[in-house]
C-alpha cells in the first residue's frame, strides 16, 4: 500500500512538473524581438515598450553573421519565429526562419549549406550532454539563442509565431 501510494505520488509529482513549464500570458502582444550579440541581450518589445529583457548565451563562434552549416555563428538580421517545439532537447524552443533566401544563395555560391534549425531555446535536457556544450564557455550553441529554462517557458507563452526577430551584430 505505502508503495502505491508513493508511486502515485511520484507520478503527480512528475505531471504537474512537466505542466508547468507552459505558462499562460494575457498581458501585451509581443511585437518585435531585438537581439544584441555584442551584449548579449534579447528585448521583447510591445511596439517601442520593453516587456522583458534577458541575458543569453550565442553559438560558439559568435562574431559575424551565420553563413554556413557548423560554423558556430548566430545569424544577424531581420527573420521571423516560425514554429514551436515543446518537446525539444533543450526544454523548449521557438524556431527562427533562419536561412531565408539571400542566406541561401551565398552559401551555395560558396557550395556550401547554410545550415539551419536555429532557436531561442532553454537549456540541454537529458538528451544532450550539457557537459560537453559547457566546456565551450559562456558562448557554446551551434547558433542558437540559449536562455535559462524558466526564462524560455516565459518567451515561449509570450512570444507567437510570426513575431519578428532582429539579431544585431
Amino acid at each position: 500500500m505505502k508503495r502505491r501510494i508513493f508511486l502515485l505520488g511520484a507520478v503527480s509529482t512528475f505531471l504537474s512538473a512537466c505542466a508547468s513549464k507552459f505558462q499562460r500570458y494575457t498581458g501585451p502582444e509581443v511585437t518585435r524581438i531585438l537581439v544584441y550579440k555584442d551584449t548579449r541581450r534579447m528585448y521583447l518589445l510591445s511596439g517601442s515598450e520593453t516587456l522583458r529583457s534577458y541575458d543569453v548565451q550565442l553559438g560558439f563562434t559568435a562574431r559575424g553573421h551565420k553563413q554556413f552549416e557548423g560554423d558556430g555563428k548566430t545569424p544577424e538580421g531581420d527573420y521571423l519565429i516560425d514554429r514551436r517545439n515543446p518537446k525539444s532537447a533543450f526544454h523548449l524552443s521557438l524556431g527562427i526562419s533562419y536561412p531565408n533566401a539571400e542566406d541561401r544563395a551565398y552559401a551555395a555560391s560558396q557550395g556550401k549549406s547554410p545550415g539551419g534549425d536555429i532557436f531561442i531555446h532553454g537549456r540541454p535536457n537529458a538528451r544532450v550532454d550539457w557537459r560537453r556544450a559547457k566546456k565551450r564557455g559562456e558562448d557554446w550553441t551551434a547558433g542558437c539563442i540559449s536562455v535559462k529554462n524558466r526564462e524560455i517557458e516565459e518567451i515561449y507563452a509570450m512570444v507567437k509565431n510570426g513575431t519578428v526577430i532582429s539579431i544585431y551584430p
